[in-house]
């Protein structure tokens, strides 16, 4: 019968194979900083973001059946809005930049004060060394607040297992029409 101390070193030796291979002791982790600008376009010939389920209105006396851009006098984004985006993602924030991607995802506007939105959006990467790649963070979004932050929840391809966080400004945006928003990804992958 085994003596206790080489039952104990046993055990010893199988926990420290099992931590290193669970740490992955032979594995690296990457840092990835992305930069693009994503164009919002609630008007026009071919909108990429559109208001899907109207909320309550917070002005007295409208019933919230407005369409959404303030031309009924509604605000441009109401309570329990949710908008769908597909947008564009580009290298610069010229319309005529090189195209990386498209973000798509939605937003809820979830307080009567202000403009704060709920973000799911998942960036799929279309050009460069990333192409076929794709990012996905949800946060809080105070479109009054000169910078925003929202957590990289996972990603696929290169950015498998990806965690970090993204950085949103407004670069030239209106609540009316839409614009042109900066996004910066940190990724851990």
């Amino acid at each position: 019968m085994a003596s206790l101390s080489s039952v104990l070193v046993g055990c010893f030796l199988l926990a420290a194979a099992v931590f290193l291979h669970r740490n992955g002791a032979s594995t690296t982790t990457t840092t990835t900083h992305l930069h693009f600008y994503m164009h919002d376009a609630y008007t026009g010939p071919a909108p990429t973001a559109m208001r899907v389920v109207s909320g309550r209105s917070l002005l007295d006396g409208d019933n919230g059946n407005g369409n959404g851009n303030g031309d009924d006098g509604s605000p441009p984004r109401q309570f329990g809005d949710i908008v769908a985006l597909n947008n564009a993602l580009t290298e610069g924030p010229s319309a005529g930049s090189a195209r990386v991607g498209t973000a798509q995802g939605f937003a809820v506007r979830v307080s009567e004060g202000g403009v704060l939105s709920d973000l799911s959006l998942h960036m799929v990467l279309e050009a460069g060394e990333h192409r076929g790649s794709s990012v996905t963070a949800k946060g809080r979004i105070d479109m009054d607040a000169g910078e925003r932050e929202s957590v990289v929840i996972g990603g696929t391809g290169r950015f498998r297992l990806a965690r970090g966080y993204m950085v949103t400004k407004n670069y030239d945006y209106s609540l009316a029409t839409g614009g042109i928003v900066e996004i910066d990804l940190y990724l851990k992958h």
